[in-house]
């Protein structure tokens, strides 16, 4: 039964009890149980089909309580008794309904934002066709005020565009020519082609719809465990029930504890928080991916970072090419050539470099290899070249000179990445390449540790020298660098059999491990891969590290929240139970209390969509250092 329909009933009901009082008041005390039954009647017919249609599925609802209470309530003659109970029972169930809409209230402004529509140009004509039938490839026009309909790059223009849906950052985001542009945001001012690359629910918009209705419709195991005790519960209670009357020979007395011990605020008291939680995450760009991850998360005590586009911003940038024989631009050519297969941030940020500086990539790499967390090994235009770090130069027999080995560490302790490039065996060069750690990092950590994390860690393929240079700016608790993928798992497997609960944020395709190991898994959204954003628990859409420390201390206050309900919820049964076995809370006053304390768990859970966590005075430099 719909929100609309509840309130419909509920309202008659409403009027007859006031007509019924109207009646008893002018004297005409028959019409007035008449009236009385007949409230008794709509109101509770709809919690009658509840209750059977429960029975059907072998399940012993709430409604099923009431229901017994209200069939005995008419059989003694407690006609206000009955029609009181059946309209509280309603009204707490339509006030109920509306006040867990608000807890889906960033869902659904989600929703409300999604794209219908989108301009294309199509064999020279500009027409507007559904977003349904957008296609890979379709060059689509985006005006001022129109929302962005695919994720895709801008082809030609430049625009401030709102990304609040996608990131959670309020502050709109500037783009021009081949910057990626994500479908559900606004387009402030300007005027943009787009060139398609996701289109309907492959775009990141539909995936985080998708991701944040699994979530709120998944279980924690809070949750579960309510469930089971409900369905235990009530068959108890109605056994209870009819100890209480042999003892008291009270049919009253035993109808009213009935009603009064239905567990309806406990059911829900976990739910709504879940829910609630949740819906704050997303309004926030956080994805939290369902009830039991937020009760995980909540539990950790230790992070574990990698430093690629986690801790650095992942937009490194060459500062310097060393080419110990020849042209500096020949050994850059050479080497993007050879990288143009590869995915690595350092690789890209390598050809960028060549297309920078107008060298011409025209050699297709052969027999070229991936060398997962070393670099990469080729053969260009009838030359050898390997790529990498020193793993990769002593794996493939090439000697670091002693001069050679003095450059590179000079680089590295500078805040470098150096990447060594061998051509037929020997090593030809050095490529130096650098980041800057991400501005809000320092502050982030210092909230993660304020909110209860004991250690955080750093692991990453780089270099000792860099990986050091950068745990003494954020002061990290440890360090481990020249790590290989499978050695984060080890590291990660480690930790846990020691018994810390571990979460590892990532955003490569060689994190995607050491995420699936941690307790908790935690990707960057924008920057991230497919991979490593489907094995996280946890997505950063804004790629900003203090979305990690809110999410982290929204899962405590989520889980406070929970358990102050359930507290609550098991202390208002108690005292009303007591109230009633000492004749001290009748039947409708003893469900007025009951709905109350429904809301009051619901009014508590509320509060959390506007849970914001503590801010920090304190802000921190960007200093130039490395990625991975």
């Amino acid at each position: 039964m719909n929100t609309k329909h509840t309130s419909h009933i509920t309202a008659i009901s409403g009027l007859l009890l006031a007509a019924a009082i109207g009646l008893h008041i002018a004297g005409f005390h028959d019409w007035r149980q008449a009236v009385l039954i007949v409230a008794t009647v709509i109101a509770g017919t709809p919690i009658l089909i509840k209750a059977f249609k429960a029975l059907r599925m072998k399940a012993f609802s709430i409604e099923l309580l009431v229901t017994i209470a209200v069939i005995g309530a008419l059989f003694i003659g407690e006609y206000v008794e009955s029609a009181a109970v059946t309209f509280l029972f309603l009204f707490g169930a339509f006030l109920e309904a509306r006040t867990l809409e608000k807890t889906r209230s960033s869902l659904r402004a989600l929703v409300d934002m999604a794209p219908l529509e989108a301009t294309v140009i199509r064999d020279g004509e500009t027409i507007t066709i559904s977003v349904d039938d957008v296609e890979l490839g379709d060059r689509v026009i985006i005006r001022s005020g129109e929302k962005v309909a695919v994720d895709g790059h801008i082809l030609t223009g430049t625009a401030i565009l709102s990304e609040a849906a996608i990131t959670g950052e309020s502050v709109p985001a500037s783009k021009t020519i081949d910057d990626r542009v994500f479908s559900g945001t606004i387009l402030d001012n300007g005027f943009i082609k787009v060139i398609a690359d996701r289109v309907g629910d492959d775009t990141t918009f539909a995936r985080i719809i998708e991701l944040v209705e699994e979530a709120q419709e998944s279980q924690s195991k809070t949750e579960k465990f309510l469930d089971r005790f409900a369905n235990m519960y009530t068959p108890t209670i109605v056994v209870l029930s009819v100890i209480v009357y042999i003892f008291s020979r009270n049919i009253e007395m035993t109808l009213t504890f009935l009603v009064i011990a239905c567990p309806g605020a406990l059911v829900i008291s976990a739910p709504v928080s879940i829910v609630a939680g949740i819906g704050n995450g997303a309004r926030n760009g956080v994805l939290i991916k369902g009830g039991d991850i937020m009760e995980k998360l909540a539990k950790i005590d230790t992070v574990v970072f990698d430093k690629t586009g986690t801790l650095t911003r992942g937009r490194p940038e060459v500062t310097d090419i060393h080419s110990f024989a020849g042209d500096p631009d020949h050994l850059l050519r050479l080497v993007a050539e050879a990288e143009m297969i590869s995915e690595h941030h350092l690789g890209q940020t390598i050809v960028k470099e060549a297309k920078k500086r107008n060298l011409s990539i025209v050699n297709e790499p052969q027999n070229a290899k991936v060398i997962k967390g070393n670099g990469i090994r080729a053969r260009i235009d009838g030359k050898l070249l390997a790529i990498g770090n020193r793993k990769l130069m002593a794996s493939e027999g090439i000697r670091i000179e002693e001069s050679v080995e003095a450059y590179a560490i000079q680089r590295e302790k500078a805040g470098n990445t150096a990447i060594f490039a061998s051509i037929d065996g020997k090593v030809a060069g050095i490529l130096s390449i650098a980041d800057r750690i991400r501005p809000e990092a320092a502050q982030a950590l210092q909230q993660l540790r304020a909110s209860g994390v004991k250690k955080i860690i750093m692991l990453t393929g780089d270099n000792r020298h860099t990986a050091e240079l950068v745990a003494a700016q954020l002061g990290l608790d440890e360090v481990h660098a020249e790590l290989l993928p499978e050695d984060k798992v080890a590291m990660i497997q480690k930790l846990k059999d020691a018994g810390h609960k571990v979460a590892m944020a990532g955003d490569g395709i060689n994190d995607a491990p050491a995420i699936a190991t941690a307790d908790i898994g935690l990707a960057m959204g924008e920057g991230g891969t497919d991979i490593s954003m489907e094995t996280a628990d946890v997505v950063l859409m804004a790629d900003r590290l203090d979305q990690f420390s809110h999410a982290y201390s929204l899962a405590k206050a989520t889980v406070r929240n929970m358990k102050q309900n359930t507290f609550f919820a098991v202390g208002t049964v108690v005292l009303l139970l007591a109230g009633v076995l000492l004749g001290k809370v009748f039947l409708a006053s003893g469900m007025l209390i009951h709905e109350l304390s429904v809301l009051i768990v619901i009014l508590n859970a509320v509060r959390l969509i506007r849970y914001t966590k503590r801010k920090s005075e304190s802000q921190q430099a960007e200093p130039i250092l490395v990625t991975e």
